[in-house]
């Protein structure tokens, strides 16, 4: 794992603990940043991927080069962007035209790795290698069934923006002067001038 990205480990969704389902394990991917998925399928096959951003529901594809898939078992190996591509990471759902599920490198349909969002099912078809990551087939079988799931958090959680917190809490009077200026001229009463004074008293 990158530099950065290696401590400290938190675990996001579990099939031990949450149960079978897209929706929580899509959840716990969301809003933490890089995240690592680690699957097991019922052929014994321990394989996964890294995703170094935050995923998103969305069409496109998403992350970058510093992704990558993995084996564990029967063999242990990192197969890390080849650079033929993009296609880094997918997420989507109830689309209609699109597919639904997580996938990481490949194309669509033809996924180094997918897991579909009909929970329990997955493929990883390399014919002979995953274009995106050079990758083999990391399953026992190319279409397979889930045995477990664990996504872990990897990194730190990404922060809200400063300046978006700074300026929530800013009273419109310091975000425009001129529209204070224009109330003093009017004789209007400036009800947050109140407020900020008695904030200042408190403190």
């Amino acid at each position: 794992i990158p530099d950065g990205f290696s401590a400290p480990w938190r675990l996001v969704f579990s099939t031990h603990l949450h149960g079978e389902s897209f929706t929580k394990m899509v959840s716990g991917l969301m809003h933490h940043g890089p995240t690592l998925l680690l699957t097991r399928d019922t052929k014994g096959h321990v394989f996964g991927g890294f995703a170094s951003q935050t995923w998103e529901i969305k069409p496109q594809f998403q992350g970058d080069s510093r992704c990558f898939l993995f084996s564990v078992f029967p063999t242990l190996r990192v197969y890390t962007a080849t650079g033929y591509n993009e296609h880094f990471m997918y997420l989507n759902q109830h689309q209609q035209t699109m597919p639904n599920g997580l996938g990481m490198g490949g194309q669509h349909d033809y996924f180094g790795l997918w897991l579909d969002s009909d929970f329990g099912r997955g493929h990883s078809r390399a014919r002979p290698k995953c274009t995106t990551f050079g990758s083999p087939q990391l399953s026992g079988d190319e279409d397979f069934t889930l045995d477990s799931v664990e996504v872990w958090a990897v990194g730190k959680p990404p922060q809200p923006a400063e300046d978006e917190e700074e300026e929530g809490k800013k009273s419109i009077l310091n975000v425009d002067p001129e529209v204070q200026a224009m109330m003093e001229l009017t004789g209007k009463t400036l009800h947050s001038e109140g407020f900020r004074e008695l904030e200042e008293d408190l403190d």
